[in-house]
């Protein structure tokens, strides 16, 4: 796991063919906005939450990101323990993004 900031998070993003955007955040936080083609899984789902972490693609590269970068960077301490090769944290997370931002329909 590793934390970056949203210049490297991005700059490694876009080098990466390998790559899933991975969105930790509650619904409620999703739908004011999320960063285009994120997969959301809310962390606060426990178990769930783990469940649905077993179902991805182990050997693929996971660009996690929440609100501010701290549940985000629990969901890369639970992906690590899981077994998941790579899994980098959005410093400062969607409240200090400034890319593009998709809204749901």
């Amino acid at each position: 796991m590793a934390d970056l900031s949203q210049e490297d998070w991005i700059k490694q993003l876009e080098a990466d063919n390998n790559s899933v955007i991975l969105d930790v955040r509650t619904q409620d936080e999703v739908d004011a906005g999320f960063i285009p083609t994120a997969k959301h899984i809310d962390i606060y789902k426990g178990q769930g939450f783990i469940d649905e972490l077993e179902e991805l693609d182990k050997s693929k590269n996971y660009y996690v990101y929440c609100r501010s970068g701290a549940r985000s960077g629990q969901a890369c301490g639970i992906m690590d323990q899981l077994g998941f090769e790579n899994a980098y944290n959005l410093e400062g997370g969607f409240n200090d993004w400034d890319g593009e931002v998709a809204h749901s329909e």
